[in-house]
């Protein structure tokens, strides 16, 4: 009988991890948190992404959000046909039939919806007691809406119902009343279709529980009456309001002029969306506006029947934003994603190269390369499965995210899994694919590049071209996304179909950086080593000996550094162009660090409000100003006159030329408006002396480079543009003329433009209180707050999250990289130092030597990094528009000064001098470990060479 296979005494797994469980333990703990990283990328992107929906809706105003479905009686119908489709139980059933047509994934907010009946034309009150400035009556919408009852509390009378005699009542808010007149039991009357006036009777006066409330706000005139003027030369003013009628007097509203149309207003439950729903959502709305949905609306109410909503256009917008957003993170995870690939590469070679005589021993004996692999393989999937299935839970449990979005993170820890299982035995296989005993030194500065090296550099390099050619071309946007109009704009604006390869452009940049570094690495060490061969000591010359030794393979730990610092140097581009952004937005709309103004429009602001200001602590600088609107410009010959304004900027000039260098707006020498001495009481008449302005580009072009003579409340004179400015903090507007205030006739500054101290600061609210101890009218606009205004969206500020995480994410695995690679050489520097001590090498020349040879490999990633980051943001910056990022609901005139990325010291310098600083100080505590603990075991016979 065939004997059956001996049992193995010492399986290989359970073996090599009891024999090295430092090494397992630190593997695995680095495939846990990458793996960690890794699933929660997708969880927290669409948790702030479904805040981001979810708050673009509930934020919206409610006539812009709620979606109403109408529809008319049809005209051949008779008053009392029309009136029976006005009826409350007809209304009910067809809001029965009509709630089930909107489907998933829009939801109704039943507490806020509402439906009726109201008149689509104002119609005039015929009782002359009712206040008529200017001979017209009061315009009235007549509006029979359900639930009233829960929106508005009585503040005097009764809820309206059908009179007993078929007459028609009503209340009105407290403010129509007060506005009108109207009392509890005064009587309307509007015209009707058979002639004869119709009564309306008003029972009561109610206050709204909640008026930011839709039933509230889709009709504004419900609580708030209008006040407006008719058309044409001589206008003429009239009130607006409207009585809310009781849902049983709806069918009264078919005899009045108003033409009645019946709605039903839903609006959106928001709190179960999630972001996956915004596409659903555009195409679901776009249905109902103008497809199947809208067909099956008309089934139920007729051929008048319609669907409208401006909710479409706020899901485009949050669309748009998503997609520009998610393009300019993608740059980030990008980023971060090759360093940590790059760090899991590093570290399967460290352990391969630790094991280099075992492995080689095996394959001299006849062990083949699938056997190797598979026990390998075995190995690190013993370590690497339950890392990244536990990274997986923990993310899931961090992130608090719904388990129907766990493919994508399921997706990405497979990938880390995958890497982490695979580097070690393919790169060990890789290596000896031929038995090998003792292999050659590795030296970088011998190493020649073979033909595949260049030919893939070179693929590498048309690659870093080609993306960063398309992102300067199109910027990091998806192809074709754009502003849109409609919601069926396409899914331009879904992050799935974000362009990799743009995304990618930063970290092509650092890798072409890297194999330039690496092959221009030997040039410096060999100029280095001649020179250092006359000195008299020895550490110089064989510092730099050491380090031409150092293997080949340093292109892994270099492009790691490098990939790490240009992603720290992007992050922190992206994080002050976003701040830059916001406070360019912040003082074109306050024009300083505060602006104090009169409340009463364009009038003088009293001195003792400037002298109290002035005195206010923490206020450094104060520049008064006096701004008129609208004086009429003279057109220089050559150009067509069709008349046109702009605001007269009176100012003083030292203290305005300061603040617009400060805040980057229009800067300009003070002495450019130096007074010409001719302004005040005694200028009154002399309206031929010339003023120098410096203007916006339209007024500039208008008035040419003559004088030309300027009549405005301020004083009559000429001006000469002096210089051409795009901006001015004074005013957001984009015409503008800037003249001495001194040399005005009648000054009397409308405005106060203070400056805070250090960074801007100021105590807003006691300014205020100051102000208005000077001033009732005045009020008080505060730039930090106009910041903090400018980020209203989960979506801004849950990836500004993600991006700082990025960035300290990837200055850890460019740490832990630095470090893997001091590691992969520290046997080898112990034992020299140990043999070096041997000969006379003291301690102090042990540490000097170790930290001399770590430099000339960290220095050219650090100077490479700074180089790189810097690069990267020039090449890149015209293709990256942070506007969406930094801006939310911003004025037009911020948005155009761009949000463009700007290098900065702080991430540009900090990062690579601590990869110059963390290199040394390793190498200096090796040093000193070595020593401290003796070098016996190093000098031991038939040890490492």
């Amino acid at each position: 009988m065939p004997r059956k296979p001996a049992r193995t005494v010492a399986p290989w797994v359970r073996t090599r991890l009891r024999t090295a469980p430092g090494a397992a333990f630190a593997y695995g703990l680095l495939v846990l948190v990458t793996a960690f990283l890794a699933a929660s990328l997708p969880w927290t992107t669409d948790g702030y992404e479904t805040d981001g929906l979810r708050h673009a809706i509930s934020a919206a105003p409610a006539h812009r959000a709620t979606m109403t479905i109408s529809t008319r009686a049809a005209s051949s119908l008779g008053v009392e046909a029309q009136a029976s489709e006005l009826s409350p139980d007809s209304l009910l059933r067809k809001r029965d039939k009509l709630a089930p047509l909107l489907p998933d994934p829009l939801r109704v907010d039943r507490a806020d919806s509402v439906y009726g009946a109201h008149t689509t034309k104002r119609v005039p009150a015929l009782d002359p007691w009712l206040p008529q400035r200017d001979h017209v009556p009061p315009q009235l919408l007549l509006d029979a809406p359900t639930g009233l009852a829960d929106h508005a509390r009585y503040v005097s009378g009764r809820a309206p119902k059908r009179g007993a005699d078929g007459g028609m009542e009503a209340v009105v808010s407290e403010k129509t009343a007060k506005a009108l007149g109207i009392k509890t039991g005064s009587v309307v009357h509007v015209a009707g279709t058979d002639g004869e006036p119709k009564a309306i009777t008003i029972t009561g006066i109610v206050r709204p529980l909640d008026a930011k409330r839709p039933f509230w706000t889709v009709e504004t005139q419900l609580e708030t009456p209008a006040y407006l003027a008719t058309g044409g030369a001589e206008p003429s003013w009239y009130w607006a309001a409207a009585l809310i009628m009781g849902p049983e007097s709806a069918p009264q509203l078919a005899g009045t002029l108003g033409e009645p149309e019946q709605y039903w207003r839903f609006a959106p439950a928001a709190n179960e969306l999630t972001a996956r729903d915004a596409d659903r959502l555009a195409g679901v709305l776009d249905s109902l506006g103008a497809g199947p949905g809208l067909v099956k609306i008309r089934e139920v109410l007729g051929d008048n029947g319609g669907f409208h909503t401006d909710l479409d256009d706020v899901i485009t917008g949050f669309r748009d934003m998503r997609g520009s957003i998610a393009s300019v993170v993608a740059v980030a995870v990008f980023g971060v994603g090759a360093v940590a690939a790059v760090v899991l590469i590093m570290t399967g070679g460290l352990f391969t190269a630790r094991r280099h005589p075992e492995l080689a021993l095996l394959r001299s004996r006849g062990a083949s390369l699938p056997g190797i692999g598979v026990r390998l393989l075995g190995e690190t999937a013993a370590v690497t499965l339950p890392a990244s299935v536990l990274g997986l839970l923990l993310a899931y449990g961090f992130t608090g995210a719904s388990p129907d979005r766990i493919g994508p993170s399921c997706v990405a820890v497979g990938a880390v899994a995958l890497l982490g299982c695979l580097v070690v035995p393919l790169r060990a296989m890789f290596l000896h694919r031929r038995p090998q005993l003792h292999s050659a030194r590795d030296d970088l500065i011998n190493a020649k590049p073979s033909r595949r090296r260049t030919v893939a550099e070179l693929t590498f390099l048309v690659l870093a071209v080609g993306a960063v050619t398309a992102l300067r071309r199109r910027g990091v946007d998806t192809p074709g996304a754009g502003s849109g109009s409609g919601s069926g704009s396409g899914a331009a604006s879904d992050p799935g179909s974000a362009d990799y390869l743009v995304s990618a452009a930063p970290v092509l940049v650092a890798l072409i950086a890297a194999f330039v570094l690496v092959r221009l690495y030997p040039l410096p060490l060999r100029w280095a080593a001649r020179p250092a061969r006359r000195l008299r000591g020895v550490v110089g010359y064989l510092s730099l000996a050491r380090a031409g030794r150092s293997s080949a393979t340093g292109t892994l730990p270099l492009l790691a550094l490098l990939v790490a610092l240009t992603t720290a140097a992007f992050g922190g581009s992206v994080l002050t162009g976003i701040s830059d952004a916001r406070d360019k937005a912040a003082y074109l709309a306050t024009g300083a660090d505060a602006r104090v103004e009169s409340g009463v429009a364009f009038s003088p602001l009293p001195p003792k409000v400037e002298t109290a200001v002035r005195a206010f602590p923490g206020v450094r600088e104060v520049s008064p100003v006096q701004v008129e609107y609208g004086v009429d410009l003279p057109a220089r010959p050559g150009i067509n006159d069709n008349g046109m304004g702009a605001p007269l900027v009176g100012i003083d000039p030292a203290t305005y030329a300061r603040l617009a260098e400060r805040t980057g707006f229009g800067a300009f020498p003070a002495d450019l408006l130096k007074s010409t001495g001719t302004g005040g009481g005694k200028a009154v008449g002399d309206n031929e002396r010339v003023v120098p302005v410096i203007a916006s580009p339209r007024v500039a072009d208008r008035l040419g480079d003559k004088p030309m003579e300027i009549t405005a409340a301020a004083g009559r004179f000429h001006v000469k543009v002096v210089a051409v400015r795009e901006v001015t903090p004074a005013l957001p507007d984009k015409d503008f003329f800037l003249v001495n205030l001194a040399d005005l006739v009648n000054q009397a500054p409308t405005a106060l433009l203070v400056t805070g101290g250090k960074d801007g600061a100021l105590d807003g609210a006691g300014l205020r209180t100051t102000v208005l101890a000077s001033s009732k009218s005045a009020h008080v606009e505060l730039a930090a707050e106009k910041r903090a205004g400018s980020v209203d969206s989960p979506l801004q500020t849950g990836a500004e999250g993600l991006y700082l995480v990025a960035i300290a994410a990837g200055a850890g695995y460019a740490v832990l990289a630095l470090l893997i690679a001091l590691f992969q050489v520290a046997p080898e520097r112990t034992t020299l130092l140990a043999r070096l001590r041997t000969m006379g090498l003291t301690r102090s020349q042990g540490r000097r030597l170790l930290a001399l040879e770590a430099l000339p490999q960290a220095a050219p990633a650090a100077v490479g990094g700074i180089v790189v980051g810097w690069v990267t943001i020039r090449l890149l910056s015209p293709g990256v528009d942070l506007t969406r990022l930094a801006l939310a609901g911003a004025p037009e005139e911020a948005a155009a000064l761009g949000t463009a990325l700007r290098a900065d010291v702080w991430t540009l310098g900090l990062p690579a001098a601590g990869v110059v600083v963390l290199a040394g100080g390793a190498a200096v505590a090796q040093a000193w470990w070595a020593a401290r603990k003796g070098s016996i075991k190093e000098l031991r016979a038939g040890d490492a060479r």
